[in-house]
């Protein structure tokens, strides 16, 4: 199969009450990992790629791998960028022939986040291309950006509403109490938040932060409205837990597929379980 975009994946999930996993790739590794986990849960799948991430090989490197595992799928696969910071950034990415953008203004003011999201929203849809906002802030810290700390950690359902109808997104990533990065503390999804941001607006609702929340929590929330559940911290932590057991039982190994297939391996499991969740929320009902 081609590469898809996002549109019909989150607004089938939304009609169906389920969430498509989205998962953070690093390298060839994870672009394997995943579509393996993808082809084996029959599941739709979208793989991201952050700002940082990028810098390691380039847009194009990253366009070219996803690009091939979609078409050896059986599964729509989507290649979206995860939290673009700018505009140009998010231009070069659908110069790429990335299938889905998300623009991060969350740092901005709310009357710039518009304007920002908006600029690349219009784009986007000359382009036949979904786009993703965010409103509110997910704490933590995203790749190179800064940490969010002591501000309010919810979206506003008005200001939701708002903003949905002025900028034209097409999907929205809102706060709701999860954090970027590892936990310090235990998570919390503020379910409450969930519903009356989904009761606002019409678009389907993105959940940031969510490695190392519990699966019921991240469930209720699918019940609740989220249609895509990003995945990236996890993923890391899998891929290095298992290259690295590999290496500490042999260590004279010089051969770097033997350890990364462990790292696949991990990853591939991983995602498994999570697609496999996120799938039988709106069979449960």
């Amino acid at each position: 199969m081609a590469l898809v975009t996002t549109e019909k994946m989150l607004k089938d999930a939304q009609a169906g009450h389920y969430a498509v996993g989205a998962f953070n790739v690093e390298n060839l590794e994870f672009v394997m990992a995943v579509l393996a986990a993808a082809e084996e849960t029959k599941s739709p799948v979208i793989m991201q790629t952050t700002p940082g991430t990028i810098k390691t090989a380039g847009l194009d490197y990253f366009y070219g791998m996803v690009k091939a595992a979609a078409e050896r799928a059986t599964v729509p696969v989507a290649l979206h960028l995860d939290h673009g910071d700018g505009y140009e950034r998010c231009m070069q990415a659908l110069r790429t022939g990335y299938t889905s953008v998300m623009i991060d203004g969350s740092h901005e003011s709310f009357e710039d986040n518009i304007a920002l999201t908006k600029s690349v929203a219009d784009a986007g849809r000359a382009m036949g291309v979904p786009v993703e906002a965010e409103l509110g802030k997910v704490g933590g810290k995203e790749d190179d950006g800064p940490a969010v700390e002591g501000e309010s950690p919810y979206t506003d359902p008005a200001e939701a509403k708002e903003f949905v109808e002025r900028t034209g997104c097409t999907s929205l990533a809102i706060g709701v109490g999860t954090s970027h990065g590892v936990y310090t503390s235990d998570p919390h999804i503020e379910q409450s938040v969930v519903k009356a941001i989904r009761d606002a607006v019409d678009v389907p609702l993105v959940l940031h932060g969510t490695s190392g929340v519990p699966d019921e929590q991240v469930a209720e929330a699918v019940k609740n409205g989220i249609c895509k559940v990003n995945y990236a911290t996890e993923l890391r932590q899998a891929y290095t837990k298992g290259f690295m057991a590999y290496m500490a039982e042999n260590p004279a190994c010089f051969d770097p597929k033997k350890p990364a297939k462990e790292g696949m391996r991990e990853i591939t499991e991983l995602v498994k379980i999570r697609m496999t969740n996120l799938n039988s929320v709106g069979k449960a009902e």
